[in-house]
């Protein structure tokens, strides 16, 4: 992944051109972002390949954080069909490209922020998301 993850933000830093200010990168960011979630909430309301069952989950007041998991669900049931998972992939990497340019215009090493964090978490576990 080092590789890959390097090669898509130098990719990325090449090919920036009509949005080099930091300021289109960041609103580019949080549109591209609004797409990822259109395209999922397309996927439950226009196709219905997924649907988001929801409602209060209910957690022993006794459980330790660490358990979690073994409580909370994702509300989701179903399975994106090949067209809606396609969409949603093209968004992802869409806002890839622009959390990858955001990276570059701040001379900021994504791979070193992804293993970072991942080192964060690993280390942290489930008491780093809190």
């Amino acid at each position: 992944m080092d590789r890959a993850c390097k090669e898509f933000q130098n990719t990325v830093s090449d090919y920036l051109i009509r949005h080099r200010s930091i300021l289109d990168v960041m609103s580019k960011l949080q549109e591209a972002t609004a797409h990822v979630n259109r395209a999922i909430t397309k996927s439950v309301t226009s196709c219905g390949c997924l649907k988001i069952e929801a409602s209060k989950q209910p957690i022993p007041k006794d459980a330790h954080l660490s358990e979690m998991s073994e409580y909370v669900r994702t509300h989701l049931e179903g399975k994106l069909c090949p067209n809606c998972l396609e969409t949603v992939e093209a968004e992802l990497g869409n806002a890839m490209f622009y959390l990858a340019a955001t990276c570059s215009l701040m001379d900021l090493d994504l791979e070193k922020i992804i293993t970072h964090e991942n080192s964060r978490i690993a280390t942290l576990g489930v008491y780093s998301l809190t």
